[in-house]
């Protein structure tokens, strides 16, 4: 018979590798990413060991059960209150004495805790190694050295976490000097929870508030009788001069001082400079001089090979489509399908879906490999250094920078991501202005737009001079979420900046493979079969109001024209609106809806070049100046519903939730509407 499950806690600094263990012991396929704040969420996991299943739950990063952001205090009350039976705690080898003050808390609290030295091979690559038999001794738990990326040391963290869960829970090996006073009350504490050590530690490592308490008779593990006894006790330990923030202060140093004194005596050096790539690096890439014009170079390449690489892929599967379509309809014709119904399946849903499909999965396929790239390179966090002055005269904080590039992947991402931010203000400006910079679901409307009006003097396409409107474009939504941020701080969000604590990570070498599988799966895949699931009844209920008529006039042109005046105040018309608000689902399917509006027939033609699309849009009204408000009311307007439900979850708040939704919009009209007069006079 199978033992009953056992829950492991995966506990760990920001950008030690957890995710990467937890996918090496379950098989799962969580994100990683070379970058502190990567994971904002809990993930579970399961794996099987000599007869008995595990649960490994991989917590988010934290530096200290001492509580910081919404993430931190997430992982704080799970090691404490989450009933866990084990514990693992990975550290980086190559910075080994700030991890420990981490290790030494947690074991604290879960005594069954094996120590995981992970990136082994990159600290010996820097000349760093690791006694891990002597740490073992110091830390009384057992330690395993690792390489999580290639699978180097899982096998024998399995068969640790096995004997610890049949062995005895230990002790720590070392002394943990603390004031008399605190000492005093953890003896207190632990004869007030039935002498349980593990939760006296873990309340005595903390804040020492009412609030710690309230979490713990949350969960169980005091009374509330004990907790008024606990808070006695906590009272008097203030008036003896011992604050809460004083307990803190002094836990934190108890425990970095050990940590320091520890790693001095299990860690070497065989370099005098084990960092010397990465100062030299940094010194280009996070200079004064040189670090923002680098940025926004790397920038406006990575958006100039998009445009190049998307055009011909794009083409080629149009063509493809076509002759499938072809295919489809002869078949239909051969079964006896009815010429409404197949339509509709054709015309509608099919051309709709192939549509967004052949426009929209060629960027992607070449943008998000390069943005993992320099996630995996360790680039990321740079972007957050060098714009964080940016964000702090914003009134925001630098952190803001992460979550941003998180947008550009998908907005509601971005979103989640915001939990790193410590100060709830801040945090709250953050999601407020996430949608300002264009998710995915955008770039395939943008770069369609550009590609079409973006020409030379000769009437000829320039690829050059596309990328680099592309990148302003971007660039733009980043001015804009900074603008945007310094409104609300100074209004409605008054505050000042906090300080926080960026870890820089070490510059790696990308595994091209792995980024390119994590891309194509984790990103392309996911984010296409969202916008197809909503293109495929989205061109079917298109084609239904396009084929409709109510007295000569389709539903859509009775709807669009309702909303002609506002849209040609914006520089637009009332098919656009009418588009971008079919478009709330998925922003993909909006140049799909403003295609089939256009079209006599209700559905999507064959469009053999861009030139042809151009054509057919400037035969609807389409100038320079359309193209311009589109770009402007694309960047700017409401989030899509994915990003809406995200925000109220994060938020609790339906307030912010509709202001979320109104800011961006109320933006992108005025600035609309602003283009427009300026067309107007010129």
């Amino acid at each position: 018979m199978r033992e009953k499950s056992a829950l492991v806690v995966l506990a760990g600094n920001p950008n030690v590798g957890k995710s990467t263990v937890f996918n090496a012991l379950t098989g799962a396929k969580q994100h990683t990413g070379n970058w502190s704040g990567k994971t904002v969420s809990l993930a579970e996991g399961t794996y099987s060991y000599n007869g008995r299943d595990y649960t490994l739950a991989d917590i988010p990063g934290t530096y200290s059960l001492l509580s910081g952001s919404a993430e931190e205090q997430t992982a704080r009350d799970y090691i404490c209150f989450g009933g866990a039976d084990a514990a693992v705690v990975v550290c980086d080898a190559s910075c080994l004495e700030r991890n420990l003050s981490l290790a030494l808390q947690v074991i604290s609290v879960i005594p069954r805790t094996v120590v995981c030295v992970n990136l082994i091979d990159e600290a010996a690559c820097k000349g760093i190694t690791v006694d891990t038999v002597n740490l073992s001794e110091l830390l009384g738990v057992p330690v395993i050295a690792a390489a999580a990326r290639n699978g180097t040391g899982m096998s024998e963290l399995r068969e640790a976490v096995a004997k610890v869960m049949g062995s005895e829970p230990s002790t720590l090996s070392v002394h943990i000097e603390l004031p008399n006073e605190i000492e005093e009350a953890a003896a207190e504490l632990a004869e007030l929870i039935d002498g349980s050590s593990r939760m006296a530690v873990a309340l005595r490592i903390m804040e020492g508030d009412s609030g710690v308490i309230s979490e713990a008779e949350k969960h169980g593990a005091v009374s509330i009788q004990r907790g008024e006894q606990l808070s006695s006790l906590l009272s008097r330990l203030e008036s003896a001069g011992y604050s809460g923030e004083r307990i803190s202060d002094e836990v934190t140093a108890a425990f970095s001082s050990l940590a320091a004194k520890i790693a001095s005596e299990v860690v070497s050096c065989s370099s005098d400079v084990p960092y010397r790539r990465d100062r030299f690096l940094d010194r280009i890439f996070l200079s004064r001089v040189t670090g923002i014009p680098v940025m926004i170079m790397l920038f406006l390449v990575v958006m100039w090979l998009t445009v190049v690489g998307a055009n011909y892929p794009s083409e080629l599967l149009s063509a493809l489509f076509d002759k499938a379509g072809c295919f489809i309809t002869s078949a239909m014709h051969k079964a006896g399908v009815p010429e409404l119904l197949e339509d509709m399946l054709v015309q509608g849903v099919y051309r709709t879906l192939t549509w967004v499909i052949s426009v929209m999965l060629p960027p992607m396929a070449i943008f998000f490999p390069l943005f993992t790239l320099m996630e995996d390179m360790g680039y990321l966090p740079r972007i957050a250094f060098n714009l964080d002055g940016c964000f702090r005269r914003a009134g925001a904080c630098g952190k803001q920078a992460i979550t941003m590039s998180m947008g550009l992947g998908c907005n509601a991402c971005g979103v989640t991501g915001c939990r790193i931010i410590d100060s709830p203000r801040e945090r709250l400006i953050a999601v407020l202005t996430n949608s300002f910079v264009p998710c995915n679901g955008r770039f395939p409307v943008i770069i369609a737009v550009i590609t079409m009006f973006v020409i030379t003097s000769d009437g000829t396409f320039s690829l050059a001079m596309q990328g680099g409107v592309l990148g302003l474009v971007i660039l733009s939504g980043v001015v804009m979420t900074l603008l945007v941020s310094k409104l609300l701080a100074v209004t409605v969000l008054r505050g000042a900046p906090s300080s926080y604590t960026l870890e820089l990570p070490p510059y790696r070498r990308p595994q091209v493979g792995k980024v390119l599988v994590r891309s194509l799966f984790d990103r392309t895949v996911f984010v296409l079969g969202r916008a197809c699931t909503a293109a495929a009844p989205c061109g079917l209920l298109i084609w239904l109001m396009a084929n409709v008529k109510i007295s000569g006039e389709t539903l859509l042109m009775l709807f669009s024209g309702v909303l002609e005046p506002v849209g040609r105040l914006m520089g637009l018309d009332g098919v656009i609106l009418l588009a971008f608000i079919l478009g709330f689902p998925a922003n993909e399917i909006v140049v799909p809806i403003i295609l089939m509006a256009y079209l006599a027939h209700g559905s999507l033609v064959d469009m053999d070049s861009t030139l042809q699309l151009r054509e057919l849009l400037a035969a609807n009204g389409w100038t320079l100046r359309t193209a311009v408000c589109m770009l402007i009311f694309t960047m700017f307007h409401f989030p899509c519903a994915t990003t809406c439900m995200t925000i109220r979850r994060e938020t609790g708040s339906m307030k912010w939730t509709a202001v979320s939704f109104v800011l961006p919009t109320a933006v992108g009209v005025l600035l609309c509407m602003t283009a427009n007069l300026f067309f107007s006079i010129i």
